[in-house]
């Protein structure tokens, strides 16, 4: 006679599924609040934005915008943000991976 299915294991996977999510739910909120800094020009702009990759503040030198060198003003900006949001998604990764253990999840690589 086979052995029926048991579905009791089955039950505990989803309670660890929930409880995961909630504490995914609860890192993302958490990491979504923190603002990182990002630069460019050796300083000369700085861009914060949090963890859920919003701009808060674009600080720039006086003597970058001084020199009317509207491209390179451009340039900075787009660098300091980039590198902004490098330091965000690393810092998400980093969260994310100390809460699975290192296990990758499919759409928070």
């Amino acid at each position: 006679m086979s052995k029926p299915f048991d579905l009791g294991g089955m039950g505990n996977i989803l309670e660890q599924a929930r409880t995961m999510q909630d504490r995914l739910q609860a890192m993302q909120e958490e990491v979504g609040a923190r603002v990182v800094e990002g630069s460019a020009g050796g300083g000369m702009v700085r861009v914060e934005i949090t963890g859920k990759l919003e701009v808060r503040r674009i600080t720039i030198e006086e003597n970058v915008y001084a020199d009317h060198d509207r491209e390179m003003l451009q340039d900075l900006v787009a660098a300091g943000v980039n590198d902004a949001v490098r330091k965000a998604q690393k810092m998400m990764a980093d969260e994310m991976a100390q809460l699975t253990g290192g296990i990758a999840l499919p759409g928070f690589g």
